[in-house]
C-alpha cells in the first residue's frame, strides 16, 4: 500500500499571524517554554523569521504538532488559573456581598462565567 503524503494545500490553516498569535499567547501565560523544548522553539521560531507560505508537507506537520501542544498547554493553564484564582475570588466576592445584605450573591460563588470574569481581571491587572 503506498504512503499517502498530505497535501500543503492540508495545512493552509497555519497561517503567520495565526502562528504569532498562538506564540503570545503561550509566552504570556508561560506555556511556551514549559511546553516546548528548546530545538521544537527554536523551530517555531525560525519559521516564522523565515516562512510566509509553508511550502513543505514535513515542515507544516511538524508545526502543526508545535502548535497543538501550545494551544493545549494554554487551556489548561488558563483552566489551572480558574481554578486557583477565579473560583476563590468569586467565593470571596460572594461572603462578603452576603455580609453586605445581598441574599442572592450566594449564587455568585458558583458561577463558572463570574469566576472566568474575576480570573481574568486579576491576570490583566498583574501583566501590566
Amino acid at each position: 500500500m503506498p504512503m499517502v503524503v498530505p497535501s500543503v494545500d492540508a495545512f493552509r490553516f497555519l497561517n503567520k499571524e495565526q502562528l504569532v498569535s498562538l506564540k503570545t499567547k503561550a509566552m504570556r501565560s508561560g506555556a511556551w517554554f514549559k511546553a516546548l523544548q528548546r530545538i521544537d522553539r527554536v523551530l517555531f521560531d525560525l519559521t516564522l523569521r523565515v516562512v510566509d507560505t509553508i511550502r513543505s508537507a514535513k515542515l507544516a506537520k511538524s508545526i502543526a504538532v508545535l502548535a497543538r501542544k501550545l494551544e493545549d498547554a494554554v487551556k489548561s493553564s488558563f483552566s489551572s488559573r480558574l481554578r486557583e484564582i477565579g473560583l476563590p475570588l468569586a467565593q470571596k466576592v460572594s461572603f462578603m456581598a452576603q455580609k453586605l445584605g445581598n441574599v442572592s450573591a450566594i449564587d455568585w460563588a458558583f458561577d463558572s462565567s463570574f469566576a472566568i470574569f474575576l480570573a481574568v481581571m486579576h491576570m490583566n491587572r498583574h501583566q501590566a
